[in-house]
């Protein structure tokens, strides 16, 4: 199992971000667990999620970049990676994100950061149905910038189309985008097989995996 991706369920899990149960999705899907990236809402816990996600642009994209949040959760995590990138790498990145209604008084505009320039890449909790990491493209080119790749927390790895691709192999496949991901479903399942106070939810997270899980190309 990756260091990298133990390291940051075991976080989550810990830190009561991951969860598991019920959950409905927008989908209508019943889920037996779930991502709130909102719940990383202490200092301590912000400033460790940044360490993860900075670890993981620092070894994909060896290019210049700057990262670009979509509103609202992307927000706390373009400025965390950003720190983090600076702090334990660094690399001195700008950052920028957008409103969700543009402002028509002061600086006025949808986006408010650094100017949107270069390679730019779009970070994010998860990919559901990709609209965000859409609209966020198209903010971006028309800003003259270069979408160049995407990075999010978890890959659900879960069928969303009809011909079994995930939301994550779609934006890689529709938008011509690299996705990064620190974590993974299938290593999530692996690390309940491995950690014997959450074995409970093993057999629930497997039928769920054998009836939602993406096909393999």
């Amino acid at each position: 199992m990756p260091d990298t991706e133990h390291d940051f369920l075991t976080f989550a899990i810990d830190s009561g971000v991951l969860g598991f149960g019920e959950f409905t999705l927008k989908s209508g899907r019943i889920s037996p667990y779930f991502l709130n990236a909102g719940l990383f809402n202490t200092g301590h816990m912000l400033s460790r999620l940044g360490r993860f996600y900075a670890a993981v642009l620092a070894e994909a994209e060896t290019e210049d970049f700057m990262l670009f949040g979509p509103a609202y959760k992307g927000i706390a995590l373009a400025a965390a990676t950003a720190a983090a990138l600076y702090q334990d790498h660094d690399r001195n990145v700008g950052f920028a994100y957008n409103r969700k209604e543009s402002k028509d008084h002061g600086e006025g505009g949808a986006v408010v950061g650094a100017k949107l320039s270069g390679r730019v890449v779009i970070i994010d909790d998860v990919i559901t149905a990709g609209t965000a990491i859409r609209e966020s493209v198209g903010i971006i080119r028309a800003a003259g910038a270069e979408p160049a790749a995407v990075l999010v927390a978890l890959d659900r790895e879960e069928k969303v189309s009809e011909d079994g691709r995930s939301a994550v192999a779609q934006v890689r496949e529709e938008l011509g985008l690299p996705v990064h991901v620190i974590a993974r479903f299938n290593t999530l399942i692996e690390h309940l097989r491995h950690t014997p106070d959450l074995a409970q939810h093993l057999e629930t997270m497997e039928a769920y995996r054998a009836r939602y899980g993406e096909s393999q190309p």
